[in-house]
């Protein structure tokens, strides 16, 4: 396995690596490259989700869909900016939301590792992208890698909670066990659709009032 993966979740997706589907999205992914084609994040950011947040610490899980197809914006958390990037749209909707849900003030940065380091599993369903287009690196095994994260984490974890923005996100944690993890649902955070119900959701609340309930540290949201 050439890239870097934190130990604990090392144990538990190695086998992956040997896969076939594996070793052809790497090979795909060293030709892209090859050829001059620029792929975000960098190479050293594609499992930053996992190297921020081990496996044993998870508490919340976001599913993102793509990484940002910007230069300069993608580093491997979904939603997540790098400092000094301008705050896209969707996650200016997310703070929008966290300001009525708990008052948090709008920061003025969107770089989101401080809830990766609090137990907050930043997880997109594909973790490449080409520059400037969105959704090119569907279908070239990604989202068997992080479908097999998530039956891991459904299977092995308790009180988890997963927030599934929008239909894609909703259909890759179609499988989680309610009974095990709360699962918050709404529309995606985009200004497509975030007036249809991700606006008043209170995600962010509800969130720690569960993780209190079962005596675990909550989330500092505001903590950025």
């Amino acid at each position: 396995m050439r890239f870097k993966l934190e130990e604990s979740w090392k144990k538990r997706l190695a086998s992956e690596f040997a896969k076939d589907y594996m070793v052809k999205l790497e090979e795909f992914l060293s030709s892209q490259r090859a050829k001059g084609i620029e792929v975000y994040p960098n190479e050293a950011d594609i499992f930053s989700a996992f190297n921020h947040t081990p496996f044993d610490e998870v508490k919340v899980v976001i599913i993102g869909q793509d990484p940002y197809h910007a230069k300069g914006q993608a580093h491997g958390l979904c939603f997540s900016v790098q400092p000094g990037v301008k705050i896209p749209p969707s996650l200016v909707n997310i703070f929008k939301e966290l300001n009525t849900d708990i008052g948090m003030q709008t920061p003025d940065h969107g770089h989101l590792i401080s809830w990766a380091k609090q137990g907050v599993l930043m997880l997109n369903n594909v973790l490449t992208v080409e520059q400037g287009k969105a959704g090119s690196h569907h279908k070239k095994g990604w989202e068997k890698f992080t479908d097999r994260v998530i039956e891991v984490l459904n299977e092995e974890r308790e009180n988890l909670v997963f927030l599934l923005w929008g239909n894609p996100a909703q259909k890759k944690g179609a499988k989680l066990n309610e009974e095990k993890h709360l699962i918050l649902r709404s529309v995606h955070p985009s200004p497509l659709s975030s007036y249809r119900g991700f606006f008043g959701c209170k995600h962010f609340s509800q969130v720690n009032s569960f993780l209190k309930s079962k005596n675990l540290e909550e989330i500092n949201w505001k903590s950025l």
